[in-house]
C-alpha cells in the first residue's frame, strides 16, 4: 500500500514559518497583489479559475529571482511553473496570529482567498520526520483560538490536520492519545467555523486506503458533519481520477460531503520502484500535476490544490535537505516533469 502516511515531510521551516507575520510587520499585505503583478512569476491567477492567492515572497518566488539574477532563464522558467501558482501557507506553532493575519490581509489586498493549512496537532507523525505538534490538548485548542482570530472575517480555506486522522487508522498514533485526538479536531472545526468567511477541509487521508470504510467513522467523530467538506492526496502522489474516485467513496459514507484533492506533485502518480517503506520521501521521477482551480467539472470536488508546497523536502532522505526545507534541485524535477 503506497503513502500511508501521507502527510510526512510536512514540517515548514522557520523563515516559512515567519512568512505570515513578516507581511504584516514589513507592510507586505498592504500592496501583495500589486508586487506580485509586478513579478511575473508571481501574477494572481484569474479569480474565477482560481482564487487563492499567490504569495510574492514564497520560496519558488525567490529561487526564480536568484536563477534570474545568475542569468540562468532556463531554470527561471521551469521554477516559474511552481512560483505562479497558489501554494497552502503552513501555520507555525510559535505567532499562529500575526501569520493568520498577516497572510489572510495579503490575499484579502489581492481580491484573493488564502490557502492555509493547520498542521501542529499533538503527537504529530508518530515521532517521524515532521514529528512535533502542541505540546498538549491545551496548548493545541489555544492555538487554533490565535489562528481564528487571525482569519478574522477575511476569506480563508483552511486544510485541517494532514494525516491526523489517517494515523489513528493505521495504529501508528498509540491509542492513548486517539481520543484527545478527535476532540481537538472536532473542536478545532468548530472553531474555525466560527469565522464568517472561513472554508474548513479536515484531511481525510489518501487513496492508498483503498476501503473508504476505515476512514468515516474516524471522520465522523472528529466533526465532518460541521466542516465544508474534506481533503484527499495531502502531500502523496495519486493520480487524481484515482483521489477522486476514492473522495467519491467516501463521501457517499459521510453525507454526501465535497473534498478537496491536492494535485501538487501527483503528475506521475506514486513512485513503486524503491524500498515501499519510503516511497513517499522525496521520490525521483514525480511532476508537479494539474494546476489549482476551482474549475474541476465534478460538484462534488471543489478544487484541485496545491497544500503540500512543491520544491519542499520530505525529509532528509534520498539526499533531500531536512523536512520542509526548500529543495531546487527537486523543485526542477517537478517543474522538468510537469505535463
Amino acid at each position: 500500500m503506497y503513502g500511508s502516511n501521507s502527510g510526512r515531510g510536512l514540517r515548514m521551516t522557520a523563515c516559512a514559518a515567519a512568512t505570515g507575520a513578516a507581511l504584516l510587520v514589513a507592510g507586505c499585505s498592504s500592496d501583495g497583489e500589486d508586487k506580485g503583478e509586478k513579478n511575473p512569476a508571481t501574477s494572481q491567477q484569474p479569480k474565477a479559475i482560481d482564487p487563492y492567492w499567490v504569495n510574492p515572497d514564497g520560496n519558488a518566488a525567490k529561487q526564480v529571482e536568484t536563477y534570474t539574477k545568475d542569468g540562468d532563464d532556463k531554470n527561471a522558467e521551469l521554477i516559474k511553473k511552481i512560483a505562479s501558482q497558489p501554494v497552502g501557507e503552513w501555520i507555525g506553532p510559535d505567532n499562529p496570529e500575526e501569520e493568520a493575519r498577516g497572510f489572510t490581509e495579503a490575499a484579502a489586498k489581492a481580491d484573493r482567498d488564502a490557502l492555509l493549512v493547520l498542521y501542529n496537532v499533538p503527537h504529530r507523525d508518530c515521532g517521524q520526520f515532521s514529528k512535533g505538534g502542541a505540546s498538549d490538548g491545551n496548548a493545541y485548542r489555544e492555538w487554533v483560538d490565535k489562528v481564528a482570530k487571525g482569519i478574522g472575517d477575511r476569506r480563508a480555506t483552511v486544510v485541517l490536520e494532514p494525516d491526523a486522522l489517517l494515523h489513528l487508522v493505521d495504529g501508528c498514533t498509540p491509542q492513548e492519545f486517539h481520543e484527545e485526538r478527535f476532540d481537538l479536531l472536532k473542536g478545532a472545526v468548530e472553531r474555525l467555523k466560527q469565522q464568517p468567511a472561513t472554508t474548513v477541509y479536515l484531511d481525510a487521508g489518501n487513496a492508498g486506503w483503498q476501503s473508504p470504510d476505515a476512514l468515516f467513522e474516524p471522520l465522523q467523530r472528529a466533526g465532518v458533519d460541521k466542516a465544508d467538506g474534506f481533503s484527499v492526496n495531502v502531500s502523496n502522489f495519486f493520480p487524481t481520477d484515482l483521489s477522486q474516485e476514492f473522495g467519491k467513496k467516501l463521501s457517499a459514507k459521510v453525507g454526501n460531503k465535497p473534498f478537496v484533492i491536492d494535485t501538487s506533485r501527483n503528475g506521475n502518480g506514486p513512485y513503486t520502484e524503491g524500498d515501499p517503506a519510503e516511497n513517499w520521501c522525496n521520490p525521483p521521477g514525480r511532476a508537479l500535476g494539474e494546476p489549482p482551480t476551482t474549475k474541476t467539472g465534478d460538484p462534488l470536488v471543489k478544487a484541485y490544490l496545491w497544500v503540500k508546497r512543491p520544491g519542499e523536502s520530505d525529509g532528509d532522505c534520498k539526499g533531500g535537505p531536512k523536512a520542509g526545507d526548500w529543495y531546487p534541485e527537486y523543485a526542477l524535477e517537478l517543474a522538468r516533469n510537469a505535463k
